[in-house]
């Protein structure tokens, strides 16, 4: 497995050659004490697509960042073919240089095509708009983008908003384009029109830096790949050189045997009445029809990374989502489908992905918080008695050993892991049959990670279930069952004693290794 490409020397820019389109040398960049960037490189030539892949939380966000200009690096340099980036906060000399087209379109979505192409460069003065219209027209011709000036931004498709962007992008002169997860959300036949435009415009010099879960996508489109893992560079190697499963080994670390920290529960009895049982559940532009149980005792997982449709899924047990078709059942007791009130009077608990946005009220007290769900159980007559809050709260810091002065503490001074925990105490107020948690450690240090997940462990321990949504594997680890989903689909399952490659391979679309088990909809 090859560090780096024969004329690339690590630690320095290679001197044969035109200048890269960007080089990136010993970059560093921390976040209070978090080091989000330890050193890395990275070079993107003229004309190349070049892959940049890792695990969450491997720097690659951090990077890219750093190279549009968002974060200033602690230390280490940034070039753009051979000269110097841009001062901190220049916006217009930094889109010169570089654009970032996000998995997430930021087109203005009510403005036109032309509007969006020239907004803020519509010159002084009164706007000729068949003028502008004729200056986009030719803008989009001369890099092949069949699209109307005068649409509007929301009526095209993801692809046409692509190629917009792209197009807005080299108007200001950059050579330079990273593409975050361009492919997310189109279908086989988008993204192959992607792959060929990009082609194209790998031919006129435009270089890209292709960031994608997709593994199979990297061979298709890039000649080389950087790995990033815990904000370190790992290789990079020319794409044709490296077999896929040396490259999932780069990102997981050395996999193939490692240890796993936690141990499955008691074995489930197989004539066991599940818990909870999900029947052709399917949401369009999401995942396909999906069939599970989960019986008492069980904790299942959902991997899967981003476009998967395993958060989707998630969300729509709890009630967040209505599915196309489908249902949802607990405990023998069919779920209203897209109703949260309904999933939660079923016995469904939810343990959101973002806690601030989603799971807190931070201007209110850890007894407001964690008693949300339960304002039914404490006074009479509809009333809440804040007292009876008081004591409901207490017995649950105890229970889940939140580090807190106290009930009527704001839950903002809380620590991020003990913010996550009461997220967790008011799920489990209401003590639910069905624990569902998405990403459930994410942004907790890994003894808080420990403690978070214990719970979960628990909760089907005492002869409930629990569905852990996550692309973290730290999060897997504690489940009997994961269930790979891989654009909407489910493409393997596997038992507890899984290797961080073998699951990692299934999320990325690659095939199954006699460690898994195939879903239905993986061919043959």
């Amino acid at each position: 497995m090859s560090q780096a490409p024969a004329n690339e020397a690590p630690g320095r820019e290679p001197a044969a050659g035109p200048p890269p389109a960007v080089h990136a040398e010993g970059v560093v960049k921390r976040f209070g004490p978090t080091v989000a960037l330890d050193r890395v490189r990275l070079t993107v030539r003229a004309g190349e697509s070049h892959a940049l892949v890792g695990r969450n939380g491997a720097g690659k966000s951090t990077l890219v960042s750093v190279l549009t200009g968002l974060h200033a690096p602690d230390a280490g340099s940034v070039a753009f073919q051979g000269e110097a980036a841009p001062a901190f906060g220049d916006t217009t000399a930094w889109q010169s240089k570089v654009a970032c087209v996000y998995q997430k379109s930021m087109v203005v979505p009510d403005l036109t095509v032309a509007e969006n192409l020239f907004l803020n460069r519509f010159g002084e003065g009164r706007i000729r708009w068949p003028k502008l219209r004729e200056r986009a027209r030719g803008l989009l011709a001369e890099y092949g983008v069949d699209v109307d000036p005068a649409a509007r931004a929301k009526d095209l498709t993801v692809e046409q908003r692509q190629f917009v962007e792209i197009a807005r992008a080299l108007s200001f002169g950059a050579r330079f384009i990273i593409l975050d997860e361009p492919t997310a959300q189109l279908d086989a036949a988008g993204i192959e029109r992607l792959f060929a435009k990009l082609r194209e415009l790998q031919r006129q010099g435009v270089a890209f830096l292709f960031i994608s879960h997709h593994l199979q996508e990297v061979y298709d489109l890039c000649t080389t790949v950087t790995v990033y893992r815990d904000a370190r560079h790992v290789l990079t190697a020319p794409v044709a050189e490296l077999d896929k499963a040396d490259l999932v080994q780069a990102m997981t670390g050395d996999a193939a045997h490692s240890a796993l920290a936690w141990q499955a529960g008691a074995a489930v009895p197989a004539e066991a009445e599940p818990v909870l049982r999900a029947e052709g559940l399917a949401l369009d532009g999401a995942y396909r029809a999906i069939d599970f149980t989960v019986r008492p005792g069980e904790v299942l997982g959902l991997a899967g990374a981003t476009a998967s449709g395993n958060t989707a899924l998630g969300e729509t047990l709890v009630g967040l989502r209505k599915p196309t078709s489908g249902r949802t059942v607990v405990a023998g007791r069919t779920v209203r489908p897209g109703s949260v009130p309904h999933a939660l009077g079923a016995g469904i608990g939810y343990v959101p992905e973002d806690r601030h946005r989603q799971g807190l009220v931070l201007g209110r007290s850890v007894a407001e918080n964690a008693t949300l769900t339960v304002t039914d159980q404490l006074g009479p007559y509809g009333t809440v008695l804040p007292s009876r809050t008081r004591a409901f709260a207490q017995s649950m810091i105890d229970s889940l050993d939140i580090k807190t002065s106290g009930p009527g503490q704001p839950v903002s001074d809380l620590s991020g892991g003990n913010q996550q925990k009461v997220v967790i105490a008011r799920a489990l107020a209401r003590k639910p049959r069905v624990l569902v948690a998405i990403r459930p450690t994410a942004g907790v240090d890994v003894k808080s990670k420990d403690a978070l997940l214990g719970v979960v462990r628990e909760v089907a321990d005492g002869g409930n279930a629990a569905v852990i949504v996550s692309d973290e594997l730290d999060d897997l680890r504690v489940c009997d069952r994961v269930l790979a989903l891989f654009h909407g689909r489910v493409i393997a399952e596997f038992d507890s004693g899984w290797t961080d490659r073998d699951l990692v391979s299934a999320m990325e679309g690659l095939p199954v290794t006699p460690g898994g088990r195939k879903g239905d909809d993986q061919d043959d």
